[in-house]
This record gives structure tokens, sequence and C-alpha cells, in this order.
């Protein structure tokens, strides 16, 4: 589940949530419509999990 995933990695990044919205998908309002059910289609999907990966990557996580 994504919500799943970004949550963790909002945690472990430390990063606010329309921070991430804004970055990965310019939507500061995605992880709160994510969190009140707003399924994401497959283009968001990997744009988000391309964020995460590249975001650990430069972080060398």
């Amino acid at each position: 589940m994504i919500l799943r995933a970004i949550e963790k990695f909002l945690r472990e990044n430390d990063i606010p949530p329309t921070r991430f919205g804004r970055e990965c998908a310019r939507d500061p309002r995605l992880v709160f419509d994510l969190r009140r059910g707003r399924e994401p289609g497959q283009r968001i999907t990997r744009r988000i999990e391309h964020f995460m990966n590249t975001y650990r990557r430069s972080a060398g996580l």
C-alpha cells in the first residue's frame, strides 16, 4: 500500500506531508487526500515511488 510507504518515508526523513506532496507531485494536499481515501493512479504512484527512491539515494540511505 502506497500510503503506508509514504507515512514511513515521512517519519524516517522528517518531512512534512505538504512538502512531500509538493515536491513529488506538485500537490501539497496529496498525503492528506490519500489519508482520506483517495486512490492514486499508476502515474502518480510511479512518481511517488520514484521521488522516494531518488531522495533515499541522494541522502545515501
